[in-house]
């Protein structure tokens, strides 16, 4: 079984869904974990008083704004001297047809989660860099390789943030740091909860495995890329999708 004791890990939109699922495996494991939530401090209050262990931490923040980024950032490192592993989670949709989207959600998209990750992934290096050692796990998508008919902005933010997680591995390996990503296929969510019978049906027929997948297969893809038994992977990504792609 992996073992992440002593590693400390930074997970954005982690107060839920597959963000929430990656938070309680990480600290399963043994890692102190650092994550951030965007409204619902209940709901984050609540996951933060569920972990095993000691000295969790959790921050409100707007991913989109670059400056709250680094606020938060320099605030984790008043409180940690080090952190090891960092995990891209937090994103939002705005679907609609090309024809019918609004350049502000196309633009919101693209800010939130490309603009996000890069301004989360910028503010960590610093400090990584100085380390010579960390890891970067960033949650793509199965649609940043397929495309999807009204969700342009999504599959553009997913495609492009696979690329930076490349470039990023690339400039870093030199110091010891890692870049990957994750792209999950259809995941249990609250989403897949709202769907009818025939929408579900619908779905699981595209996936060979025919089923949707559970959060908590994301998080252990996740915990294996920021765990040493990883430790020669980086510039990839892993489809964890049942088959789908």
């Amino acid at each position: 079984m992996m073992n992440l004791t002593g590693k400390k890990i930074f997970v954005t939109g982690g107060s839920r869904g597959i963000g929430a699922g990656i938070v309680k495996k990480l600290s399963d494991l043994g890692a102190q974990v650092a994550f951030t939530y965007s409204t619902n401090e209940a709901k984050a209050q609540e996951l933060l008083k569920s972990l095993k262990g000691d000295g969790h931490l959790c921050f409100q923040l707007d991913i989109s704004n670059t400056e709250a980024v680094e606020n938060t950032v320099a605030q984790l490192y008043s409180q940690w001297t080090q952190v090891d592993g960092v995990v891209n989670n937090a994103g939002i949709t705005k679907d609609q047809l090309l024809l019918r989207m609004k350049t502000e959600d196309f633009t919101q998209v693209i800010q939130t989660n490309l603009t996000g990750a890069f301004a989360v992934t910028k503010a960590f290096s610093k400090h990584m860099l100085k380390a010579r050692k960390g890891s970067f796990v960033n949650i793509s998508s199965v649609i940043g390789s397929t495309g999807n008919a009204g969700q342009t902005n999504y599959a553009a933010s997913k495609g492009g943030l696979e690329s930076f997680t490349k470039s990023v591995a690339l400039e870093l390996a030199s110091r010891g740091i890692r870049a990957n990503c994750i792209a999950p296929g259809y995941i249990k969510s609250d989403m897949t909860d709202a769907l009818t019978e025939d929408q579900l049906k619908a779905m699981t027929e595209k996936i060979p495995l025919q089923r949707a997948g559970e959060p908590s297969e994301i998080a252990s893809a996740v915990a294996f890329l920021l765990s040493d038994e990883a430790s020669y992977i980086t510039g990839q990504t892993l489809h964890v999708n049942g088959g789908m792609y």
